[in-house]
């Protein structure tokens, strides 16, 4: 259960590999999204066999991703963004909604798949008023991350940094947090964290399915507890509801019915 599979480090840049299941390509799949091959669909197919839910994982991530950004432009005036991990492009792109708000927002999207630059640079085109672009770097570079998006964002004013499905593909919890930290580190005062990732607490056979997953040949995937998520905020002022399971952070006004958690959990915090 994964977005993408920044700094794995485990496949080529230049590359595609289609004889074993990707991650971003399976996301896509179970967005609907056309970008997959069929070794991906039957690895989403076997998921949701296992895991029914995942599907509604998909969409539960992507729409928080959504509204955290939303409140950054809305609500918390950012106009400067780095999406880490950005995934194949769908509905609903981090530079879309905030230059929908702001046309002058300016985002940098952060992966290292060849499938996704390809897609990105042909598709993720923003506004005149505003700038969009894309470098090519790996998670577990956040130096070489910072030194590229500096050439697009001002880091002399607040930046909403977006970890959506991403930190999951750091086994390693204290080197997960401590790629957070040091991108952090690097950003004013006011800017803003938004990161979500999976869980099996709402259903414990994720569990299985990932391990499953795991076992594929792609490019494995942690799941983690939501106080393990939670950890990624240390320090910061943690916007309200906090970590929560993604429907229950903010949903919409309109939506119709409760919505009902699911095992992806985020929240967004400010950096003092």
């Amino acid at each position: 259960m994964a977005r993408d599979i920044s700094g794995s480090g485990a496949e080529s840049r230049d590359v595609i590999d289609v004889t074993v299941p990707h991650s971003a390509r399976i996301w896509n799949y179970w967005l609907g999204g056309k970008d997959n091959y069929e070794v991906d669909r039957q690895a989403g197919d076997e998921y949701i066999r296992v895991s029914p839910n995942v599907v509604d994982v998909a969409r539960a991530s992507r729409g928080f991703l959504v509204r955290s950004i939303r409140y950054l432009v809305g609500e918390a005036g950012v106009r400067q963004f780095l999406d880490v991990g950005t995934g194949l492009p769908t509905a609903q792109n981090t530079h879309e909604v905030a230059q929908a708000i702001a046309p002058e927002s300016r985002i940098v999207y952060v992966d290292h798949d060849p499938l996704v630059l390809a897609h990105a640079r042909a598709l993720l085109v923003g506004t005149e008023e505003g700038a969009t672009d894309y470098i090519d770097a790996e998670l577990r570079e956040p130096g070489a991350i910072l030194a590229q998006a500096e050439k697009t964002l001002d880091f002399g004013r607040p930046i909403g940094l977006i970890l959506s499905g991403i930190m999951g593909h750091v086994a390693d919890l204290q080197e997960a947090r401590a790629i957070v930290r040091r991108l952090l580190e690097a950003l004013p005062s006011g800017s803003y964290l938004s990161l979500n990732d999976g869980t099996s607490t709402v259903h414990a056979e994720v569990q299985d399915a990932q391990d499953q997953y795991n076992e594929s040949g792609a490019i494995p995937y942690t799941l983690r507890t939501p106080e393990e998520i939670a950890g990624f905020f240390d320090g910061l002022e943690i916007v309200e509801p906090g970590v929560v399971s993604c429907p229950l952070w903010r949903p919409d006004t309109g939506q119709v019915g409760t919505p009902e958690p699911q095992d992806a959990f985020g929240g967004v915090g400010r950096l003092p």
